[in-house]
């Protein structure tokens, strides 16, 4: 199925690069979620000369081959786009691009982008500071999905995230081949193991498997160490989920607090990055569970929410809690998310007692798409 649908990160970046003397624009995100694709549609109305060249068509990648490619762009003139895909590729790519930038800064449009983020967020701390911007490229949203595909939620809570597994969602099994094999795996296999340092790859995969049964619930790194089929202590399970977040996969939340110290020793909510990443793990009638439903509901509202600008959070004090903090510039938004679960409702009252500045939302199945559409203008909206 072949939809021409525009991310709206492509409008972003062809903002950036038309504008005056633009560093060099980075490009990261999950795998299979269009960066590439979006990067074709702005080279195609791109009203100056470019470039494409993409690391992996090549059998063997060097500095040299950067350099020629670098080149060729240099002799169509200035103000040329040159767009290089899995730059992680290329062996020292961030050394060599900051030697070519400095030599002649901004004669260039430069973006680069790749598959493996952990790869190119390490190049950047390294070799690129002060040089570059950094535009995250998240999983598809509902609004984004309902636009290409037709999405009502419903499906999208199913099988929302990945829009290359479209075609495959009237066989639940070879949907769940596609996403585990072309996505799952090749992320661990292809980002993570060949990258980083992991002793036990049997026991990587299996703590996945394992944090994917918890979507949008707090867990102590002791419980998930003790569901191991191995020894082991908490700095190793700390371990893992800091690479299957690097890898765009789990995103542990940290509990609110205005005390820094208790925040960072908290047990982590785990908030998986798409609805997809879940479903597949229970089965094609998860759905069917109302308590399941609510889980898969929460986390498609925290996945959006940790698109935003800011920083985003649990609460919980015996048992009242808030489902996610939301902070942004200077504003703490206390948010509930009425999911159909079972669930204490004082947590938002005593949050405000706490907090008594909180603008509190409460987000619904119903209001969900509204939310969805402008995030940002649907909780300025709320707290005003």
């Amino acid at each position: 199925m072949k939809v021409s649908y525009n991310r709206p990160f492509v409008a972003q970046m062809e903002k950036r690069l038309l504008g005056k003397s633009p560093l060099i624009q980075v490009i990261v995100g999950p795998r299979q979620v269009g960066k590439t694709t979006g990067m074709r549609q702005l080279l195609e109305r791109y009203p100056g000369k470019k470039q494409y060249a993409n690391a992996d068509d090549l059998l063997v990648t060097d500095r040299t081959w950067l350099l020629e490619q670098w080149q060729k762009s240099a002799l169509l003139g200035d103000g040329t786009l040159l767009v290089i895909d899995e730059i992680q590729k290329i062996a020292n790519w961030s050394e060599t691009l900051k030697s070519l930038w400095d030599k002649n800064p901004r004669n260039l449009r430069v973006v680069v982008l790749g598959s493996s983020s952990l790869q190119i967020q390490t190049g950047l701390t390294e070799s690129l500071a002060g040089r570059f911007e950094l535009t995250r490229v998240y999983h598809w949203t509902y609004t984004e999905l309902k636009k290409a595909f037709g999405y009502d939620l419903e499906r999208f809570l199913m099988y929302g995230g990945y829009p290359g597994s479209v075609a495959y969602e009237d066989d639940y099994d070879r949907w769940y081949a596609y996403l585990k094999d072309s996505i799952v795996e090749a992320v661990i296999g292809k980002d993570i193991l060949l990258n980083r340092k992991v002793g036990n790859p049997a026991l990587f995969r299996q703590a996945f498997e394992i944090l994917c049964h918890y979507p949008a619930r707090e867990i102590s790194y002791t419980k998930l160490l003790g569901q191991l089929q191995d020894k082991g202590n908490t700095d190793l399970i700390k371990y893992y989920i800091e690479l299957y977040a690097g890898a765009f996969l789990i995103h542990p939340l940290e509990k609110y607090s205005a005390k820094g110290w208790l925040t960072r020793s908290s047990s982590p909510k785990i908030l998986i990055s798409c609805p997809a990443l879940y479903t597949m793990t229970e089965g094609p009638r998860v759905l069917d569970n109302p308590e399941r439903r609510g889980r898969v509901f929460e986390l498609a509202v925290g996945a959006q929410l940790l698109q935003l600008p800011g920083e985003l959070f649990y609460w919980r004090e015996k048992s009242a809690e808030v489902d996610f903090v939301y902070r942004h510039q200077g504003r703490v938004y206390a948010i509930e998310v009425k999911s159909g679960r079972r669930k204490s409702a004082k947590g938002l009252e005593a949050f405000r007692k706490q907090v008594p500045d909180a603008v509190t939302i409460i987000l619904t199945t119903d209001n969900f798409p509204i939310f969805s559409e402008d995030p940002n203008k649907f909780l300025t909206t709320l707290g005003q």
